[in-house]
C-alpha cells in the first residue's frame, strides 16, 4: 500500500498533496468530514473529484446531478488537457493568492477556480458541437458563481481569478497562459458588431480589479492593466497601462506581473 501511494504521488503530485491535506483537515475539523470525504477522499483522481463538484454545484431542477456528472466524466476522459489545466490552475492560485494556504482550498471553497473548471467543460461541449448544452453550463455558472465566461472563449492554463465576482469574458476572447485577474474584470465588445470582437490577452498578464478591456485588441505578454482602467487600444508587451481611457504609464515593473501580483503604480509615474 505504501509503495502504491508513493507511485501515485510521483505520477500526480497535485492530487496526492490534496489528499494529504484533506485527511489532515478531517482530523482538524471533523464537522467537515462529510464534505471532504464526498468531495475529495471518495474519489480516485482529481478529474473524478472535479466532475463531482461540477455536478453538485450546477445541478438544479432543470438538470440533475447524475446527468451533469456523466457529462463531466465524459469531458475529462475525452480531453486530458482539461485535467492538466486544472492542476496548473490550482498551483497558480496557491502561488499567487495570499489567502490560499493549501491546494484543497480552490477545489472546495474558491469560486474563481471552480467557475473556470466549469467553463472548461462548457468549452469542451462547445468544441464538440453540443452548443445548447454549453450555453446551459454558462448560464448555471453565471447564476451560481457570478462569473460569465462564454463557452466559445479560449482560456489558457495557470489561470488565477481572485474573488471572481462579476467577471465577464466574451465569446471571441482569448486569454493566454499564467494570467491573473481580479473581480469585476470585463473582456468585452464595443457594440453590436458580430464576428471576432473581443480582446486577446497575452501570457503572464495581470488585470486589476474593475478593469474593462473592450474590442478586438491585443494585450501584450507580461503587461499590467491597472485597476479601474478602460482599455480601448492595443497594449504593448511588458508595459503598465492605467486610466480612462487607459494609456501607457510605464514598464510592467517585473518580468512576470501575473505571478508577483504587484498592482502598485509608483507615485512618480
Amino acid at each position: 500500500m505504501a509503495e502504491t501511494k508513493r507511485k501515485v504521488a510521483q505520477v500526480d503530485p497535485v492530487w496526492s498533496h490534496i489528499c494529504e491535506e484533506a485527511r489532515a483537515a478531517v482530523r482538524d475539523e471533523p464537522l467537515l468530514g462529510g464534505l471532504i470525504h464526498s468531495s475529495l477522499l471518495h474519489h480516485p483522481s482529481l478529474e473524478r473529484a472535479l466532475a463531482y463538484r461540477f455536478s453538485l454545484k450546477l445541478a438544479s431542477g432543470e438538470m440533475s446531478e447524475q446527468i451533469l456528472r456523466e457529462i463531466a466524466d465524459e469531458a475529462y476522459a475525452a480531453d486530458p488537457e482539461i485535467g492538466q489545466s486544472a492542476r496548473a490552475d490550482i498551483v497558480a492560485v496557491y502561488d499567487r493568492d495570499p489567502a490560499c494556504h493549501r491546494f484543497l482550498q480552490p477545489v472546495l471553497f474558491f469560486k474563481g477556480f471552480q467557475a473556470v473548471q466549469c467553463y472548461r467543460i462548457g468549452h469542451w461541449l462547445w468544441q464538440t458541437g453540443r452548443r445548447d448544452l454549453a450555453y446551459f453550463v454558462q448560464m448555471r455558472v453565471s447564476e451560481v458563481f457570478g462569473v460569465d465566461i462564454h463557452p466559445g472563449a479560449v482560456v489558457g492554463k495557470g489561470i488565477m481569478i481572485d474573488h471572481a465576482h462579476s467577471i465577464v469574458i466574451g465569446e471571441t476572447a482569448v486569454v493566454g497562459d499564467n494570467v491573473s485577474m481580479l473581480h469585476s474584470v470585463t473582456l468585452g465588445g464595443t457594440g453590436k458588431e458580430d464576428g471576432d470582437r473581443h480582446p486577446k490577452i497575452g501570457n503572464g498578464v495581470l488585470i486589476g480589479a474593475g478593469a474593462k478591456i473592450l474590442g478586438n485588441i491585443k494585450v501584450g505578454d507580461c503587461s499590467r492593466i491597472a485597476a479601474g482602467s478602460v482599455v480601448l487600444h492595443e497594449v504593448p508587451k511588458c508595459t503598465t497601462v492605467a486610466g480612462v481611457p487607459a494609456r501607457v504609464v510605464g514598464e510592467a515593473g517585473c518580468e512576470q506581473p501575473a505571478l508577483t501580483m504587484d498592482q502598485i503604480i509608483d507615485d512618480g509615474v
